[in-house]
């Protein structure tokens, strides 16, 4: 068996950090090595005890969630940070990935949904909530030209555009080569071929990149 996913909680409310411990401690490839009420502890606990992934709100005392994450990514790269929050404002989405967080969610979503986001950002992966990912998208679409971008049209197949539309709906690697009944490999495999192809390094570049090329549509990320 494995290592579990070793994670770090932090958010300024009591009964979260410890509904949240409790849930995700119901799952054996999740242990919960340490959580902080503030973001100045959360850091803490970051640097000292380098978990696959840290669990952050926003809004904390000492320092928010958006320098917490954008510390941690210079102190301790190889920490997966996943935001979770009340706060879907494209703004808030947009500093945050520019800090380096690896996934966004609401405070709305289910335990499966959360679950899974851990196991994905654990391994490499990015994650986003679909009604934040729309908002995004269409803040950052907003005034851009309807035209796509001049210059050569980049090579990207069928197959990758299939992977990129499934990539920017939320769905993990995992989901992605289930529903294309593929390996998780191959799955990889399409994703770093089209970061490769559009010059980009992220999901979310590659969707914003594929959006202004007229590959998707925002109604595809409903």
């Amino acid at each position: 068996m494995s290592d579990p996913i070793r994670v770090v909680i932090a958010d300024d409310h009591a009964l979260v950090r410890e509904g949240t411990s409790q849930l995700l401690a119901k799952h054996e490839d999740i242990e919960i090595v340490g959580t902080a009420p503030d973001g100045v502890q959360a850091l803490e606990l970051i640097s000292g005890l380098r978990p696959d992934v840290a669990l952050l709100d926003i809004a904390m005392p000492g320092l928010t969630g958006i320098e917490v994450t954008r510390q941690a990514s210079q102190t301790a790269p190889s920490v997966g940070i996943l935001i979770l929050t009340v706060h879907d404002e494209p703004g808030y989405v947009r500093a945050l990935l520019e800090a380096g967080a690896a996934g966004y969610l609401l405070k709305d979503v289910g335990e499966s949904e959360l679950v899974g986001a851990i196991r994905a950002v654990s391994e490499g992966e990015s994650v986003l909530h679909p009604d934040v990912t729309k908002t995004l998208f269409e803040s950052l679409m907003d005034g851009e030209p309807s035209a796509p971008p001049s210059g050569a049209e980049p090579a990207v197949t069928e197959r990758e555009i299939e992977v990129l539309k499934l990539a920017a709906r939320g769905d993990s690697n995992k989901e992605i080569a289930a529903k294309l009944a593929v390996s998780p490999r191959t799955v990889q495999s399409h994703l770093r071929n089209i970061f490769d192809k559009l010059e980009v390094a992220s999901r979310t570049q590659a969707v914003i990149t594929g959006l202004r090329h007229g590959w998707l549509t925002l109604e595809e990320l409903e």
